[in-house]
């Protein structure tokens, strides 16, 4: 059986394959996240996140040639324009006070490459609608979560206390968490990483 590598520092995305069974070890990429996305220009942000997906499945694949690399990657949807993380607790705060109020979608994708050749590739989306919570909570929220809100697109984790940020989620709650869990396992399956 082929050794799977998950090409992510995510714990998030670890703790689900741990979870499901998987067996896999964690080698994680170090791509420039904001200067690829830059250089994607004008791109949906479906395609940032294969891209990303992608290109860090590649580095690690071309460290690991014997083995079935999994890259992933996620990031946030406001009308059409693609939002990373944030690097500071003002980024964090401006940017939880755009999208309280509003909806806006997550895309989570995954990509298996070996070698240099990818051999599989998915990207979800799902909708959530922030409520419009006070300023006092929002001040809580960061003071609370902070530097964990730094960590992940949107400055949330709904596995936490993040999810009181929310009225409504629609969409596969993997997803959600950074990883199209299913059809990777069906995947992961069809290429003997785990038993049919």
């Amino acid at each position: 059986m082929m050794p799977l590598v998950l090409a992510s520092a995510s714990a998030a995305r670890a703790r689900m394959l741990r979870a499901a069974g998987v067996a896999f070890e964690v080698l994680a990429a170090s791509v420039d996240e904001e200067a690829e996305r830059i250089a994607c220009g004008q791109r949906t942000p479906l395609d940032i996140a294969s891209h990303l997906a992608l290109k860090k499945a590649l580095q690690i694949s071309s460290i690991r040639p014997g083995c079935l690399v999994l890259g992933a990657d996620q990031v946030l949807d406001l009308d059409g324009q693609a939002v990373g993380k944030c690097a500071t607790a003002d980024e964090a705060r401006a940017l939880l006070s755009r999208l309280r109020g509003r909806d806006h979608e997550l895309v989570s994708a995954a990509v298996l490459v070996e070698g240099e050749r990818e051999l599989w590739r998915c990207a979800e989306r799902c909708r959530l609608v922030m409520r419009s919570f006070s300023d006092e909570f929002l001040a809580d929220y960061l003071r609370s979560e902070e530097p964990a809100v730094l960590t992940s697109v949107g400055c949330y984790q709904v596995e936490g206390t993040g999810i009181q940020l929310f009225d409504r989620i629609e969409g596969d709650y993997f997803s959600v968490l950074g990883l199209p869990l299913l059809p990777l396992l069906a995947a992961l399956r069809s290429h003997g990483i785990v038993r049919r």
